[in-house]
């Protein structure tokens, strides 16, 4: 029976967990459960995965003795510039509402200094410390705050020397067409490298849904960028926004580049309407972020799949002004997913694993991301006897790999 115990050599090179190193080699590690192999890194990229013991050990050796080995998990539907993290506690107030959290956070954000280096900072070292080693972000772009919170998120990210790659989505949180010069502010963002542009439940908050998509799209079109879309109305409302983004994709020729974050009402309608739906999600390529979010309906994943219909997890907000929850795991938001959709089989809580990981590649721009030639070394090592095993278990990372260079080891963040 294999040992799960960790290697005792975990490095040869003092300097390995402070920069990066040309040529190393990950030794025996079991990629998703699978028969042990050493892993050789060049230049922050695997360049190859041969039989356990058949590398050449001279250089710079990592032995993972024999662990569980998976890919760096991707957030594919963060808000890292908005968390409290690292501060004293703050306790929940205001109306709980979309409307009532937009509002208590624009009145409270300032007093918690909000958004914060430090605090955007201490929550990306969450994502390192579980494993987490690239995430999409929603970065709130308003009147209040202007473009200052993506150049915090930038500065935070900079400070962890590129070990979590972020990208950005300029998100108008407390509205886009009701609170004139927002949109100019989304096209400034796109102008200074967000990589996508936000917009939030067309109907229920401007109320006015045409209006925000077309200037999102207008956006989008000029400036080369992609669309990420928070819908939390429901029901026939929520399907009715749908439509609308899936007719402006379709009229502006973005397939691939639109993303519906959250989605409730997809899983509240009935089987006849959701087939509509989805037969036309895949057709003009919107991809789909959930948080799997205890009391909401369980999303039609499989027919998704079958739609090729690209399905990512993300954490959303970590303690901050719209809930206390959160700690930055993604294998915790895999094992919600697995719950709320009542998965069982050994197949398909690996593939709910999958979605925290290679699922979410493309949110981030990683296509080919898996442990495999050309990828970036993101690796994540665990004392799990399968896949499955770790996604119940939520097991200690005990060790972190991000572009070839060891940044977390045993819950402890390096760097």
């Amino acid at each position: 029976m294999r040992s799960y115990r960790y290697g005792a050599r975990v490095r040869r090179d003092l300097g390995l967990c402070s920069g990066a190193v040309a040529s190393l080699t990950l030794a025996n590690v079991c990629p998703w459960g699978a028969a042990p192999v050493d892993v050789l890194i060049a230049d922050g990229t695997i360049s190859d995965v041969v039989a356990a013991g058949t590398a050449d050990t001279s250089g710079v050796t990592v032995d993972g003795g024999g662990l569980l080995a998976l890919p760096g998990f991707i957030n594919a539907h963060a808000h890292v510039d908005k968390s409290w993290w690292g501060q004293p506690w703050v306790s929940y107030g205001g109306e709980p509402t979309t409307q009532g959290r937009i509002a208590h956070e624009r009145a409270e954000r300032d007093k918690y200094g909000i958004p914060s280096i430090d605090g955007a900072t201490a929550v990306l070292r969450e994502f390192l410390r579980h494993g987490t080693t690239a995430t999409r972000t929603h970065v709130d772009v308003d009147l209040g705050t202007g473009l200052r919170g993506i150049d915090t998120v930038r500065a935070a990210a900079a400070a962890l020397d590129g070990a979590v790659e972020v990208e950005i989505v300029a998100f108008p949180q407390d509205g886009v067409v009701r609170r004139p010069g927002v949109l100019e502010l989304l096209d400034q963002a796109a102008a200074a490298g967000a990589s996508n542009i936000g917009g939030i439940d067309p109907a229920s908050i401007d109320r006015d849904p045409v209006a925000q998509l077309d200037g999102l799209f207008e956006i989008a079109e000029r400036r080369g960028v992609g669309i990420d879309i928070h819908l939390h109305d429901g029901g026939e409302l929520g399907a009715f926004q749908m439509e609308l983004i899936i007719d402006r994709t379709r009229r502006a020729g973005l397939h691939g580049r639109v993303t519906i974050a959250h989605g409730f009402a997809l899983g509240e309608l009935p089987a006849h309407r959701q087939a509509e739906l989805l037969d036309e999600l895949g057709e003009v390529g919107i991809s789909w972020t959930t948080v799997a979010p205890a009391p909401s309906a369980p999303l039609p994943w499989r027919d998704m799949r079958e739609r090729e219909i690209t399905l990512g997890l993300g954490t959303d907000g970590i303690r901050d002004l719209w809930s206390p929850y959160g700690d930055g795991d993604m294998l915790g938001i895999a094992l919600r997913f697995a719950q709320l959709h009542r998965l069982r089989t050994d197949e398909d809580l690996t593939r709910a694993v999958r979605l925290a990981s290679t699922g979410g590649g493309g949110f981030v721009h990683r296509p080919a991301f898996d442990l495999a030639p050309g990828a970036r070394a993101d690796i994540v090592l665990l004392d799990a006897e399968n896949v499955p095993d770790a996604l119940v278990r939520a097991p200690r990372r005990r060790l972190v790999m991000a572009g070839g260079r060891v940044v977390a080891r045993d819950g402890e963040v390096l760097l």
